[in-house]
């Protein structure tokens, strides 16, 4: 719904009363522009503004419509279409031709842009073509593995495979399960991808038998003693820090 100027249904954009007539400007003698002479130390400078009598046309109307005032438009509100092509992103503008406002004196119209303005999802996040969402599995079927069954953004369900072992961070990619890609000339050229980061769920509140279970597997794989990580020789976050710690 936009609020626009449109032709005016009284005098179909000539601005006149029915039976009145139309006549030449006798201040800008129909030229629509009234010219300046001033003279300075460079010689004589020539301006020219539009006729304050006429606004440029040229042309007077003696008896104006009563709706327009003899603009030849007038304020109406009116509903229009506009197709939203697949893979538009945030601040995208889409152009309407012919669909702007009608120009003074029932000119032709011009186009109408439609800004997108893109709502955030509640479970994925685009980035241009790509998505991300977040899938939070227990800490059994990271351990143990497990085919899950995915509600894509488009395709509906997916079944992806968690690997036996997977680690809480892991960023598992499905290719072309993203965004379309839209091209500039407004042609759908293939999709991106779908990116999917594994968050492991650690239970807070075990019963006597599940803790027992649990400690069982710990003596049993020999975890019942914290060990410390890694040095980060390799270039990860200790080692980092203790770079910057020598500075």
């Amino acid at each position: 719904t936009v609020d626009t100027a449109i032709l005016c249904d009284q005098c179909r954009g000539n601005g006149t009363a029915p039976g009145g007539t139309v006549k030449t400007c006798d201040t800008c003698g129909g030229q629509g522009e009234i010219q300046s002479v001033q003279r300075s130390f460079l010689g004589q400078v020539v301006t020219a503004r539009p006729c304050p009598v006429c606004r440029g046309f040229g042309e007077v109307i003696t008896d104006p419509c009563r709706q327009c005032g003899g603009d030849g438009r007038v304020r109406a509100r009116r509903n229009v279409t506009a197709k939203i092509p697949a893979g538009v992103g945030d601040g995208m503008r889409i152009r309407l031709s012919g669909q702007g406002e009608v120009g003074p004196g029932g000119g032709p119209a011009g186009d109408l842009y439609v800004e997108i303005d893109e709502e955030p999802h509640e479970v994925f996040v685009r980035e241009g073509h790509d998505l991300h969402c977040n899938l939070r599995i227990p800490m059994t079927t990271a351990a143990l593995g497990a085919s899950v069954q995915l509600e894509t953004l488009i395709d509906g369900e997916y079944e992806i495979d968690i690997e036996p072992g997977t680690q809480p961070g892991t960023e598992l990619v499905l290719p072309g399960k993203g965004m379309p890609r839209l091209r500039s000339s407004g042609r759908v050229d293939g999709r991106g991808d779908l990116h999917v980061h594994v968050d492991v769920t650690v239970p807070t509140r075990l019963d006597e038998s599940q803790r027992e279970l649990l400690l069982a597997l710990a003596q049993q794989r020999g975890e019942e003693v914290p060990t410390l990580a890694s040095n980060g020789r390799s270039g990860g976050l200790f080692s980092k820090l203790r770079a910057k710690s020598h500075k």
